[in-house]
């Protein structure tokens, strides 16, 4: 082991000169693509074997010329499709990495929260119940430690703890291992091996990914893929047949049949879905919400109700002790007090006892806040005492106790816990019962988060097992004021204009609750107790939960029965949790949200989301984008299809026309340039509209495009078919050359697919909305398409290689009016079947 200072922990020097000797604490990554990788991948699409394709019969049709052209083109999409999924790989990945554990670590004196992958052997890690072990090591402190090894061992009771003396070797019970969970108690230990040297390390071959198979979105998109995958086959068996058959050229029936293919094939909807999902999560990320499932970003606008913590989430989790009551008389603590009542002391003693030495609960920061500065160097402080035994809280009893004992060999025990738990130890008859209960009463209506506390003295030489079994004196009860959070009421407002509703689940006392509730603007017109839901029975539980919207004193276990009970009414789950036994909870939850700060990891791990800081607002906010990089995604489907179908028609119906044939690959390759940027970079990027946010959530489950949605899409696209077709055979009819009448149509479907870009940023008709608001990349891509038109149709030289010759600038012009035109069509087409005005129909 390295010699570490117990005190101080490692120096922040040492810690960077070992992370640069010894490399992160983590495991070869196995799911890191590099460049080549990708590059590799794509060249294996469909799309480009086609290409490929194309260039062959090129080849052998002995025309080097436009094979050469056509490999050129193969080489930039190539290199525009590999560099945005790499782009798409390393938001993964920092995704990935903001998701790794975190851990408490003590270095140059101080405790700091650093990601686990920064552990360095010699590190001194503070381990608390909730968290996963970073790295392997030895344990110097250890009070009642438990860890569940079962990722090692496959044994799932967990294994108690013991601190190594520092003599003798070090036995088993003694260490812990990376990758396992801390279930209860707290520990200090001294890392001993970090990354591929742990114990994880040296099996990780044998560790096998859980694969939570493909989201609603992917199976849509897959399912899409495989209809117009049929479609296209049957339908360039058409053609090549009709070529041959027409014809006689086998070589230019397969020519025919690729470019059909080409035009066809999707092969920009599963990139368009992963690229929008993992730059949406990015986007989130700016909110401080980690998105550790993308499948997450699709849930978020079905959101309907969403379940919310007090303390920490509504509240500032700054806790402070506002009153206190003993004796039947309450004091308001006042910062310029210099002085406690006598009466108090004991609380205020006994409070801290029943704390923990260095606490990291807000809660018991304040009881020792308060403690410093009341009772600072009096006989009520017991730094020379030591903690014997402690006692945890449980769901069948909401108390905890601390049994100490003094240098004298006196031992004393402290509890604290809600009201009516004190209660029940102290056995305090039916009158003193209902005096506390008001006292409590009355302090939960101020807001104030209230515990009672109370001591007993201890003769026994051995401990009792249960706390029921020590002669309880009350002795009062401290309420700690937790300020609402600002910014909670605006957001909780906001929830409502979207159609969510907001309900409160906490531990705290029911008035309490009422109290937070009415300052933040959730209903409280009722209030269910742990105590009332545990007597409902399934089917009048989840009645209850339709028409409650603060539960309180409720445990962890009855999150998960509110939660399901919700989900049976059919609502869509958000909810938040920290704690390890809120993970059921929030894997059950159709979006589990831990908090980053004060969760565990546990938590996170169970979670969907993880808030970086704990803030309320933060969740209104993804649900927001959430709605937004839907809408956006949708909108982006409908422009894709759209521009498919004049590819598709373009491609087949002059040759069904007796018409010489209009695109070539070359054409379609062109045409992929413009596809994949427009949706990646300016559809992707579209803000959010006022309306995403003050109308219901969508239906669960629902398409990414329904029918009206896709029929819309079709008709778009036929409207610019129509356009191109009409221009290309006038312009065979009024005796221009083919190569002409080509650079015509092109440059008129052109005009149309950049119109379509336009209409296609909203989803409901504007004539001037779908020109308004697009950002300076936007128009950097539609100015740069538009420059290209007129080099490749106007430029003798680009133009051949393109089959074009110049049609002459008037006609040129011309034919782009045209194309241009169709955007009223296209908003007139919008009115008339718009998926946006079928939507909120099917929201209904």
């Amino acid at each position: 082991m390295a010699s570490t200072d117990l005190q101080r922990g490692l120096a922040q020097a040492d810690a960077a000169q070992r992370l640069r000797d010894e490399g992160y604490n983590e495991l070869a990554a196995g799911h890191h693509r590099s460049l080549w990788r990708i590059a590799l991948a794509v060249l294996r699409e469909p799309m480009f074997l086609l290409l490929m394709g194309a260039g062959l019969i090129y080849l052998l049709t002995g025309d080097r010329h436009e094979a050469a052209i056509l490999l050129g083109f193969i080489v930039v999409i190539m290199t525009v499709t590999t560099l945005q999924e790499h782009r798409t790989e390393r938001t993964l990945q920092a995704l990935r990495d903001l998701s790794s554990p975190r851990a408490l670590v003590l270095r140059d004196g101080t405790v700091t929260r650093i990601p686990g992958r920064e552990v360095v052997r010699g590190d001194l890690l503070l381990l608390n119940e909730g968290d996963r072990v970073p790295a392997d090591g030895v344990v110097l402190e250890a009070h009642e430690l438990q860890v569940d090894e079962s990722l090692l061992t496959g044994e799932s009771i967990a294994v108690a703890k013991q601190a190594w003396g520092g003599l003798g070797l070090v036995a088993e019970a003694q260490r812990v291992a990376a990758g396992t969970l801390v279930v209860g108690g707290q520990g200090r230990i001294e890392v001993t091996a970090t990354g591929d040297r742990t114990a994880l390390g040296h099996i990780k071959q044998s560790l096998q990914d859980i694969d939570p198979g493909a989201s609603p979105l992917q199976r849509e998109m897959a399912a899409l893929t495989r209809r117009l995958a049929v479609v296209g086959l049957a339908l360039c068996l058409l053609l090549t047949t009709l070529v041959v058959w027409q014809q006689g050229d086998w070589l230019a029936g397969l020519l025919a049949g690729i470019t059909l293919a080409m035009g066809i094939l999707p092969q920009e909807f599963p990139v368009i879905l992963i690229v929008f999902l993992a730059l949406g999560a990015r986007r989130i990320a700016h909110q401080q919400v980690l998105t550790r499932h993308l499948s997450a970003i699709e849930t978020l606008g079905e959101t309907t109700v969403l379940c919310v913590d007090k303390t920490g989430t509504l509240t500032q989790n700054r806790m402070a002790v506002a009153a206190l009551y003993a004796d039947g008389e309450t004091w308001q603590v006042d910062s310029a007090a210099t002085q406690l009542p006598e009466r108090f002391h004991a609380l205020v003693e006994y409070g801290v006892l029943a704390s923990e030495i260095a606490p990291h609960d807000p809660m018991e920061q304040a009881f020792h806040r308060l403690a410093g500065n009341y009772l600072a160097n009096t006989e009520h402080l017991h730094p020379d005492w030591a903690l014997v035994r402690e006692y945890e809280l449980s769901t069948d009893l909401l108390a905890m106790s601390h049994l100490w004992q003094s240098p004298a060999g006196q031992q004393v025990v402290a509890a604290k816990g809600a009201p009516e738990a004190i209660a029940d130890l102290c056995h305090l008859d039916s009158a003193a019962q209902q005096t506390l209960s008001q006292a409590a009463e009355r302090m939960a209506d101020q807001g104030l988060r209230v515990l009672g506390f109370a001591k007993a003295i201890h003769s026994g030489a051995h401990s009792p097992d249960i706390q029921h079994d020590f002669d309880f004196e009350f002795l009062g009860l401290l309420g700690l004021a937790d300020p609402l959070r600002p910014e909670v009421p605006a957001a909780i407002r906001q929830c409502h204009r979207a159609g969510i509703r907001v309900v409160m689940i906490t531990g705290d006392h029911p008035r309490t609750a009422r109290a937070i509730a009415r300052q933040a603007g959730i209903a409280d017109e009722t209030v269910l107790t742990g105590a009332e839901l545990a007597q409902l029975s399934t089917t009048a539980l989840a009645e209850a939960c339709s028409r409650t919207s603060v539960f309180a004193r409720v445990s962890p276990q009855q999150k998960l029965a509110i939660v399901d009970a919700l989900k049976q009414r059919g609502e869509v789950v958000a909810m938040t949790g920290d704690g390890v036994n809120d993970a059921p909870a929030l894997k059950a939850a159709h979006i589990g949200i831990a908090m980053g700060r004060r969760g565990t990891d546990v938590a996170r791990e169970a979670a969907s989301l993880v808030l970086l800081e704990d803030d309320f607002s933060a969740i209104v906010a993804a649900v927001g984008l959430g709605r937004r990089i839907f809408a956006n995604l949708r909108q982006a489907m409908v422009y894709t299809l759209g521009v498919h179908i004049p590819i598709i028609g373009l491609s087949l119906l002059p040759l069904l026309l007796g018409l010489p044939p209009l695109l070539a690959p070359i054409h379609i390759a062109f045409l992929e340039l413009v596809i994949d940027p427009t949706c990646s970079v300016v559809l992707e990027a579209e803000p959010a509209t006022p309306a995403q946010m003050a109308q219901p959530p969508r239906r669960q489950n629902a398409p990414l495009l329904s029918t009206s949605a896709f029929l819309l899409s079709a008709l778009l696209g036929s409207l610019a078919t129509l356009a191109a077709l009409a221009v290309y055979g006038g312009a065979l009819a009024t005796d221009w050359a083919l190569p002409q009448a080509r650079a015509l149509a092109f440059i008129t479907l052109i005009g149309a697919i950049t119109t379509l870009l336009f209409s296609s940023r909203r989803a409901s008709p504007s004539l001037g909305g779908g020109l308004q608001g697009l950002s300076t990349v936007g128009w950097l891509v539609v100015v740069v398409v538009l420059a290209l038109l007129p080099a490749i149709t106007g430029i003798e030289a680009l133009a051949s290689a393109f089959t074009f010759q110049p049609p002459g600038i008037l006609a040129g012009l011309a034919a782009l009016a045209l194309g241009l035109a169709c955007y009223p069509g296209y908003e007139a087409l919008k009115a008339l079947f718009g998926s946006g005005r079928n939507e909120m129909v099917e929201r209904k």
